[in-house]
């Protein structure tokens, strides 16, 4: 099973976040998959993303960058959550 199917599916599974719910500004499939599988887990170092989604640091630093500049999700020191 592909990262993106899995958290998709853990997302709808939890009821937490569905893909009616996520934010009409993402558009890029790696903003989609970071803020699917954040809105499912809660939260997560970049370790544990980098490892879970399969990602290598050159996608996943400008995604989590462009995330939280449209204030989507949040850094507390090495934790990235959804924002509230």
């Amino acid at each position: 099973m592909s990262p993106a199917t899995l958290t998709q599916t853990e997302a709808t599974a939890t009821g937490s976040t569905t893909l009616s719910q996520m934010p009409a500004t993402l558009e890029s499939s790696n903003s989609k998959l970071v803020y699917l599988y954040l809105a499912t887990v809660d939260e997560a170092t970049i370790s544990e993303l980098q490892s879970t989604l399969e990602m290598q640091q050159l996608a996943l630093f400008p995604t989590l960058d462009t995330l939280e500049g449209e204030g989507l999700i949040e850094r507390d020191s090495e934790t990235f959550t959804v924002a509230t």
